[in-house]
C-alpha cells in the first residue's frame, strides 16, 4: 500500500459485490480498488474455487476479503487467492453476523488481537502480495481507545499494509448485521485520531460514507488526511456515484461517462456469461444496476423492467436495451441531474 496518494476502495459486501458486480462497476471507475464478497477459509480451500474465487481481468485492480481464524487455514487460503490473481489479501475483523462469530470470525475477532497478529503474520509469510485488515472500533463495551489502538498496533507488527476501519463499534448481541451498520453511531474522528498517532501507517475509512465527495471530506481531520476512502451501499445502490471516483480522488478526467456505451458493454457481457455458463441468468447480472439512472424520467420503469424481465428463464441481454430504451430519451434532458455531484457524487 502506498501513503502517497488517496486509494478509493468499494467494500467488501455480502451477497453483493460478486464477480458480475465487480465487472459493472468497473466499467464506471478505471483506479477504484474493488473487494470480493467475503470468502471463507475452508471454502477456499475446499471447495469450488473457480465460482468462489474466479475473476475476469478487466476487474483489476481487485482485492479478496477472506474470512478465518485459523493461521495455518488463513495463510493456504491466501497462498490459493494469490495464485488466482489477486493484489491484496484483506482479513475480515468487521463482519457482525450471527453465522460469522459462529466460525469464529470477524468483529469478535476485535476481542483477539493476538490471534488476528498471529494470522496476518502467516499470511504474509505465504504470499508476496499485501495482507490488509479491515475492522471496526470496537465491540459491545470495548474502549474505543484501547481496542481500536491495540488491533492496529498488533496487527501492523504482524506486517499489516493497511487498515481499513468501519468507524462504529459492533453490537455482536442485540443488533442485527443491518442494525450493525447504522444504529451503533459513527466515530471519524477516533479513525483520524489514529493516523495522527500513526502518520506513516496506511488508514483508510468505511462506513456511513454517503457519496465520493462526502469520502473525500470525512476523510480529513485537523491536520491529517486518511489514506483511503472505502463506499459500501451508497456505491453500490447509487452506483452513478463511481464516476466521480477517478476525476475526484484519481484527477483523471480522461473518461467521459458514456450511458449508452456502458449498456453496450454490458450487454456483451451478459452475453458472453450466459453463453458460457448455462447456470447462469441475466438477473444474476442486471440485479446490480437497478439503481442507475436516479433522477432521470422513466427510471422506476427501468428498475421494474430489470427486476421482473430478467428472472426469466428466457431472458437475454435484450431485457437491458429495452430498459434502457425507456429512460434514453430522458437522460438527453436529465443527465445534469442525474450526475450532478450534489446528487449522485
Amino acid at each position: 500500500m502506498k501513503n502517497s496518494e488517496q486509494i478509493f476502495a468499494i467494500a467488501p459486501m455480502m451477497d453483493w459485490t460478486d464477480r458480475h458486480c465487480r465487472f459493472f462497476h468497473r466499467q464506471l471507475t478505471k483506479h477504484a480498488l474493488l473487494y470480493t464478497e467475503m470468502v471463507v477459509a475452508d471454502a477456499v480451500i475446499h471447495g469450488n474455487r473457480e465460482r468462489l474465487l474466479g475473476f475476469e481481468k478487466a476487474e483489476h485492480p481487485v482485492a479478496v476479503q477472506i474470512g478465518g481464524s485459523e493461521p495455518e487455514k488463513m495463510a493456504e487460503a491466501a497462498r490459493i487467492c494469490a495464485d488466482f490473481g489477486y493484489v491484496e489479501i484483506n482479513m475480515n475483523v468487521g463482519c457482525p453476523s450471527d453465522r460469522v462469530q459462529s466460525g469464529t470470525f470477524g468483529a469478535c475477532l476485535m476481542r483477539e488481537p493476538d490471534l488476528v497478529a498471529r494470522c496476518v503474520e502467516a499470511m504474509k509469510q505465504a504470499v508476496d502480495i499485501p495482507v490488509t485488515v479491515k475492522c471496526r472500533i470496537g465491540v459491545d463495551e470495548q474502549d474505543t481507545k484501547i481496542a481500536l489502538d491495540t488491533l492496529a498496533q498488533k496487527s501492523w507488527a504482524a506486517g499489516s499494509d493497511a487498515l481499513w476501519v468501519h468507524a462504529r463499534k459492533a453490537w455482536l448481541e442485540g443488533l442485527s448485521p443491518k442494525e450493525n451498520r447504522d444504529v451503533p453511531p459513527l466515530d471519524y474522528g477516533r479513525v483520524h485520531q489514529l493516523k495522527k498517532e500513526n502518520p506513516n501507517r496506511f488508514i483508510g475509512l468505511n462506513g456511513g460514507l454517503e457519496n465520493v465527495i462526502h469520502g473525500i471530506e470525512s476523510a480529513k481531520g485537523e491536520d491529517i488526511v486518511l489514506d483511503g476512502i472505502m463506499l459500501g451501499r451508497a456505491a453500490y445502490q447509487n452506483p452513478l456515484c463511481l464516476t466521480k471516483v477517478d476525476p475526484l480522488v484519481y484527477g483523471d478526467e480522461s473518461t467521459n461517462f458514456d450511458a449508452a456505451n456502458l449498456i453496450d458493454v454490458m450487454c456483451d457481457y451478459i452475453d458472453r456469461q450466459i453463453a458460457g455458463d448455462s447456470g447462469i441468468r441475466v438477473n444474476h447480472i442486471t440485479r446490480h444496476m437497478v439503481g442507475l439512472f436516479p433522477g432521470v424520467a422513466g427510471a422506476r420503469r427501468f428498475r421494474q423492467i430489470l427486476s421482473n424481465e430478467s428472472v426469466k428463464p428466457d431472458a437475454s441481454s435484450l431485457v437491458l436495451r429495452d430498459a434502457f430504451d425507456i429512460v434514453r430519451d430522458g437522460l438527453g434532458k436529465d443527465t445534469a441531474n442525474a450526475l450532478d455531484p450534489s446528487q449522485a457524487a
